[in-house]
């Protein structure tokens, strides 16, 4: 989907300190020393608590893309207190369990904010703040249409784009669009079954073939899709064929074809997934030709030590040299 960028009041929160507190005693035993050497034992006081600060901050763990906390904004309507909250925890883990987070972008935490009306998408907000926030457009408890929307917008919160420089751009903004597109549907197959397995709302097992049915749908439309332009039988030939019209940004009807590709090879191979990270970390991000867009995906998997299986594949479906 497009993204917008949102220029408006920038949103703050502030993050609880802490602080170690230690208490020294029995001055007395130590009052020769420090008559004696007070410079020297001072320093090492100093280098000791320097040590201990570097240690505690350290074991504290960071925020990832999967387990940074979840805030709510906007107009849920009436939906129950709480509801949107669980059934989008469940899709970021039915999105992200298992694969390795190593983007050294990632937010500290979510915003999912619900609009009445306007396209999903990533608000890029220029505030200085950590935190990736999503635009969705749902019906009321229209969990599986939460789930689709959020799924693919956490899918470019993945691929690094949601700071403020993350406009999208042509010719490349397509494949991204199908990959996170693909990343969506991954995720609601993966939901479908924990729903059934372990509902967010006690007795909703069956809900689980709603979602698995919602799925259904896109991927039979997107399949007839792939059917009508060629993609099926060779992708480069349909890449060459269409070049035109598949470089157009969105999730055109090309890259929504281009999806059932891509997820293919998220089954194949989990470890695809991994990759997405590793996207948009060299300047011009999507806006430059494909053959130098994959060259620097697969030189950014390699610093990162990502999987570069994904952009090996597709150079290989496309016969991109």
């Amino acid at each position: 989907m497009t993204l917008r960028q949102y220029l408006g009041k920038s949103v703050w929160t502030k993050e609880r300190q802490l602080t170690n507190r230690r208490e020294f005693g029995t001055l007395a035993a130590f009052s020769l020393a420090i008559s004696l050497a007070p410079v020297t034992l001072w320093t090492h006081s100093r280098k000791a608590y320097a040590a201990m600060s570097r240690k505690s901050t350290s074991a504290r763990p960071q925020p990832t893309l999967l387990t940074g906390p979840i805030e709510l904004a906007g107009n849920w309507g009436g939906m129950l207190e709480g509801a949107a909250v669980q059934v989008v925890e469940q899709m970021r883990r039915a999105c992200l369990d298992g694969v390795r987070l190593l983007s050294d972008r990632q937010p500290t935490r979510l915003r999912v904010d619900e609009h009445t009306s306007g396209t999903p998408a990533i608000w890029l907000h220029p505030d200085g703040s950590s935190m990736a926030w999503i635009i969705v457009d749902i019906g009321e408890r229209d969990w599986s249409k939460l789930a689709y929307q959020f799924g693919h917008e956490l899918g470019h919160v993945l691929c690094n784009s949601w700071q403020p420089d993350a406009k999208p751009a042509p010719p490349c903004q397509w494949l991204e669009e199908a990959m996170v597109e693909a990343h969506s549907l991954r995720g609601l197959g993966r939901l479908a079954k924990s729903w059934k397995e372990a509902p967010p709302f006690a007795g909703d097992n069956a809900f689980g073939d709603a979602i698995a049915r919602y799925r259904q749908d896109i991927i039979n439309r997107y399949a007839a899709l792939a059917e009508s332009q060629g993609l099926v039988g060779d992708a480069a030939a349909w890449f060459a064929d269409h070049r035109g019209e598949i470089e157009m940004p969105a999730l055109n009807p090309f890259a929504q074809a281009m999806s059932l590709t891509i997820l293919a090879e998220y089954d194949r191979a989990p470890d695809c997934v991994e990759a997405l990270g590793a996207l948009n970390r060299w300047p011009g991000r999507s806006g430059i030709t494909i053959d130098e867009y994959l060259r620097q995906w697969e030189a950014s998997c390699a610093e990162l030590q990502a999987s570069p299986r994904l952009p090996v594949r597709l150079r290989e479906l496309l016969r991109i040299t």
